[in-house]
């Protein structure tokens, strides 16, 4: 062979190599290398309480059984570490993001970026507050509002008939957030039509059971009459019950409790008397959101709010309902 066809034959063998390399390596939609494997970001609010402990289970769960890849980043309840993952993820070209806000507001920039990099972002748990709504594919979660409404629909029903001033104590989830917001919203709501309903204390608890204690303690302090805890959460609802409990008075009795998620610890409690009702916030959305995520990916039609179905327990259905509860 002569020295010219060999150097034409080594080039040319360089070229389909290359040509080999480079193939879908410029494609963002490709999924970080994953040779067609999908690939998710999923940023979590944090590890705050035993509902989102679930949550994050849930998800990670049903992403292996999906086969997705998820990269997973906890964001320790603040807005900036989220917003530093999510940017983490647009430079990894992930297919999808997916992300359950801290707060509502103060996305835009970041969710903008995202689409200009040309990734679908599906949020789930929480909503965000945009007039931006193309800067999501869906929201995927439950009704916040209706979940404070239900919680006041309780209230009202056990109080039916009578005149005297119920005094209500309020442990706010985290400030700023969407459940915090909303449950707070439904709630008042459903009681400002009867001036016999009155919160003489509100304060965030972080979602947090030692936070919840901490805040009980300052009530029981600072108020004279408590009628009625509304927690946001069950984590704060139990920590405010072991404050009720060293203060030498009786949960569920003397201070009706209503609460919000219905985790086990407080089904074991309602079943003991100490919580009077729970709203359930499903957790288990995992199977859910690989479904969408997988239809988002696939430019599939998607509805732009998909709510979760819930329902509320009392006291004499928390025993039955306990051996079943997942989370």
């Amino acid at each position: 062979m002569s020295k010219r066809a060999a150097a034409a034959l080594i080039a040319g063998t360089m070229v389909a190599m290359l040509s080999a390399c480079g193939s879908g390596g410029g494609d963002s939609t490709e999924g970080s290398g994953s040779g067609g494997k999908l690939t998710v970001g999923f940023s979590q609010v944090g590890a705050e309480s035993g509902w989102r402990t679930a949550n994050t289970k849930s998800v990670q769960d049903a992403a292996k059984k999906a086969g997705v890849t998820l990269k997973f980043s906890d964001a320790q309840q603040k807005q900036e570490n989220q917003i530093k993952a999510i940017r983490s993820f647009i430079q990894q070209k992930v297919d999808v993001i997916a992300f359950s806000p801290v707060v509502e507001s103060g996305w835009d920039t970041v969710l903008k970026e995202a689409k200009d990099a040309k990734i679908p972002v599906v949020l789930t748990d929480r909503a965000v507050d945009s007039k931006d709504e193309s800067l999501y594919a869906s929201f995927l979660g439950s009704d916040f509002v209706e979940e404070g409404r239900k919680a006041g629909d309780w209230l009202v029903k056990e109080y039916e008939g009578k005149t005297d001033a119920v005094n209500i104590v309020e442990l706010q989830g985290t400030t700023g957030s969407a459940p915090a917001n909303d449950r707070k919203a439904g709630f008042t709501d459903v009681i400002k039509a009867d001036p016999k309903f009155k919160i003489v204390a509100s304060q965030t608890g972080d979602f947090t059971r030692a936070k919840g204690k901490e805040v009980m303690q300052a009530f029981l302090k600072s108020q004279p009459k408590i009628d009625v805890l509304y927690a946001h959460n069950d984590d704060m609802a139990l920590g405010a019950i072991q404050a009720i409990e060293e203060a030498g008075k009786k949960p569920g009795t003397d201070i009706k409790i209503i609460s919000v998620d219905g985790i086990k610890d407080a089904f074991t409690a309602m079943s003991q008397g100490k919580i009077n009702v729970d709203v359930e916030c499903n957790p288990l959305l995992g199977d859910q959101l690989m479904d969408l995520i997988k239809k988002v990916k696939a430019g599939e039609k998607v509805e732009r709010r998909i709510k979760t179905e819930e329902g509320v327990f009392t006291q004499d259905q928390a025993a039955a309902a306990l051996p079943n509860r997942q989370y």
